[in-house]
C-alpha cells in the first residue's frame, strides 16, 4: 500500500488550544501596538510637567510614535523578506518592549521623544506582521475567524488607550504608561517564538530601493507631523507678507 508524499517544506500545523494561543498572542501583540497611539494622549500634561517641557513640546510624544510607525509599516515586507516573518515579529515585539522600559525611565524630554521613535519603529511591523501570521496559521476555513479577532483588537485598543493612560496616570504616575508594555511584549516574545518558529522562513536578500525609501520616510513624516500638528500650518500662513 503506498502513501501520498509528504511535502517536508510544509510546517506543522497548529491545532486546538495551541491554535488560538497563538493566535491571541498576535491579536494582543497588535493591540499593544495600537495602544500607544493613544494610551499617551490624555497625559501629555503630566509628562511635560514632570520633564520641564511646554505642553505643545509635550505633543511631540505621540507625534514621534506616529510617525515612525507609519514610516516601518511600510517597509514590513522588504523586512520580513529579508529576516523572516517570523524571526521579525518576535524581535519587533522584545524591541518594543525594551523601548518601553527605557521611555519610562526616561528623565528629559529629547530622551523621551528618542525612545518613543525606537518603540514606533517596532510596532509598526507588529500592525502588519499580525495579520500576516494570523492568515498563515489559522486554516483557509477559519480566516474569517483569524481577521474579527485582529479587526477588534484594532479598534478596541484606541478606545482603551485614553482611558487606561488617564487611569495609570492618576493612580500611579505617567512612566507606567509605558512600562505597562514590557511584561506583556516580553512575554508574547517569548510565546510567538516558541509556537512560531516552525512557520519561519529562510531569508531572502533583496536590494533595495534607497531612493524610494528616503522619499518614502520624507513623505510619509512630512504628512503625518502636518496632519498632527496643524498649528505649525496655521503658523507658515499666518506669517506677515511682503508687500508689492
Amino acid at each position: 500500500m503506498t502513501h501520498p508524499a509528504i511535502d517536508s517544506k510544509d510546517p506543522p500545523s497548529l491545532e486546538g488550544g495551541m491554535l488560538w494561543t497563538a493566535g491571541i498572542v498576535l491579536a494582543l501583540s497588535n493591540f499593544v501596538a495600537v495602544l500607544n497611539m493613544t494610551i499617551a494622549n490624555v497625559t501629555v500634561p503630566n509628562i511635560a510637567g514632570a520633564l520641564g517641557a511646554g505642553s505643545s513640546q509635550g505633543t511631540w510624544v505621540i507625534t514621534s510614535y506616529a510617525v515612525a510607525e507609519a514610516i516601518t509599516v511600510p517597509l514590513t515586507g522588504w523586512l520580513s523578506g529579508r529576516f523572516g516573518a517570523v524571526r521579525l515579529f518576535c524581535i519587533a515585539v522584545v524591541v518594543f518592549g525594551l523601548c518601553s522600559l527605557l521611555c519610562g525611565l526616561s528623565t528629559s524630554l529629547p530622551m523621551l521623544l528618542g525612545m518613543r521613535v525606537l518603540q514606533g519603529m517596532a510596532g509598526g511591523p507588529l500592525m502588519a506582521l499580525s495579520q500576516t501570521l494570523l492568515l498563515k496559521i489559522f486554516p483557509k476555513r477559519q480566516s474569517m475567524q483569524a481577521m474579527g479577532l485582529w479587526a477588534m483588537t484594532t479598534l478596541l485598543a484606541p478606545v482603551v488607550g485614553p482611558v487606561l493612560g488617564g487611569w495609570l496616570c492618576d493612580q500611579y504616575s505617567w512612566p507606567w504608561v509605558f512600562l505597562i508594555n514590557v511584561p506583556m511584549a516580553l512575554l508574547f516574545g517569548v510565546l510567538a517564538w516558541v509556537m512560531l518558529k516552525r512557520f519561519q522562513e529562510p531569508a531572502v536578500i533583496k536590494p533595495v530601493d534607497k531612493v524610494g525609501m528616503l522619499l518614502l520616510i520624507v513623505w510619509v513624516a512630512a504628512l503625518q507631523i502636518m496632519t498632527t500638528h496643524p498649528h505649525l500650518h496655521r503658523l507658515r500662513l499666518a506669517q506677515p507678507r511682503p508687500a508689492f
